[in-house]
Order: structure tokens, then sequence, then C-alpha cells
């Protein structure tokens, strides 16, 4: 009876020690969402979905001690864009929108990159956030997918009615699968600034296994071997 009020307080300091866990949370929760609305404008309903992640992003983007005001000169713009492309239904709007999300997701994963490599101990919260920066790189991408695609239409095809513009889901799925080294599936670029973005996701992924994802495994390693020993 007497934790029933104190339980928004718990979640509230759990968020506050483990910010990271709570942004891969959202990250991974709205995959579970976009089936449901797959072929419903996607894209809009997920710049609704926008305005509760953007902040989020930003939030761990402060708490990893990155300079955060680059990161409100991106999320407040964008935010703005995604309302006035939800309310209006302009196309230009929504894409102008991408382009800020994109550049927000890579300076949120950027900060937490360094966040990870400022000191020499593991913590709990820099496992999730290891995990959280991957989400971000696969959704900067995805924008940067999207933006391209609008920008030049059909430099995406996919096995499926090659001929239509590729859907926010599909897009994601290729930057996921991309990112991960697992291959394009059935998604492929056509034209080279599509082929481009694609080289580099595919760098930038096996750029963070190698420099991040190892570095914490070796200093977990070293830290348990530690332990056993005292």
């Amino acid at each position: 009876m007497s934790g029933g009020p104190h339980l928004p307080l718990r979640w509230s300091a759990i968020a506050a020690r483990h910010p990271s866990a709570l942004l891969l949370a959202v990250q991974l929760a709205s995959l579970l969402v976009y089936p449901l609305v797959d072929g419903r404008d996607t894209r809009v309903l997920f710049s609704a979905f926008t305005l509760v992640a953007v902040p989020l992003a930003v939030w761990v983007v402060f708490r990893s001690r990155a300079a955060n005001w680059f990161a409100w000169a991106l999320a407040v713009p964008a935010m703005l864009l995604a309302v006035a492309a939800l309310a209006l239904g302009l196309p230009a709007l929504a894409v102008a929108s991408a382009v800020l999300e994109s550049l927000l997701y890579f300076y949120a994963a950027g900060a937490l990159i360094v966040y990870m490599l400022e000191d020499h101990t593991v913590t709990v919260d820099e496992l999730f956030a290891a995990a959280a920066t991957f989400t971000l790189l696969a959704w900067g991408f995805a924008y940067a997918f999207l933006v391209c695609q609008a920008l030049a239409p059909g430099g995406f095809t996919g096995m499926l009615e090659p001929e239509r513009p590729r859907r926010w889901l599909e897009l994601l799925f290729l930057s996921f699968s991309t990112l991960s080294g697992t291959g394009n599936g059935d998604v492929v670029p056509l034209s080279p600034y599509a082929r481009v973005l694609v080289m580099l996701e595919q760098f930038a992924g096996v750029g963070y296994i190698a420099a991040v994802v190892s570095r914490l495994i070796a200093l977990s390693i070293v830290r348990h071997r530690g332990r056993d020993r005292g």
C-alpha cells in the first residue's frame, strides 16, 4: 500500500540513473508500433512520435556531458516542422524535419560514444548506451535514406512493388540490416547517392563494433577478472 504513491518517484530515479536505458526502451517500443501503421502514411505518424523521442535523445546527450546547445538547435526546429507537416500535410516540411532529425540522431549517437569512451570503468548505463547508440545510428541513417529518396526519387527499390518509393519501415529495415552487417535484405540502393549512404553506414557499423563495443567487452572482462582475483 505504501509503495504505490512512491512508484512514479522510483521510476523517475531509475530514469535519472539510466537515461540510456530509457531511450533504448522507447526506440525498441516504437519498432513494435510500426507494423501496425505501415501503409497508413507511416512517416507522418512517426513524426508525431518524434515529438517524444527527440527531446529524450537531447536529454541523453545532456546526460553524456556533451554540449547540448547544438542538439536543442536541431530538436526545436525539427519538432516545429513535424507539427507543421502533420497540420498542413506538406511533404516538403516533412523532408526538412527529417534532415534535422537525422542530424540530431547522429549528434546524440556521437555524444553517447564520447560518454562511453571518456573513462575506463564500464557502468550499467554505458552498456545500455552501447545498444541505444546502435539504434540512434540506425535511425539517423534511415532518415538520411528518407531524405535521399525524397530529393532523388527512385534511389531505392525492392522486391515488392519495385517502382514505388520505399516506406519508412522498409528504409529502417535497410538501415538496421546494413549497420549490423547482415546485408541489405530485399531493399536495394540504386542511385549513386543512395549507394554512398549505404557504404557509409557499412563503414560506421564496422567501426562502431571494432572501436566501441569491443572496448566495452574488454573492460567488462578486465573488471570481472579483477573481482575474481580480489
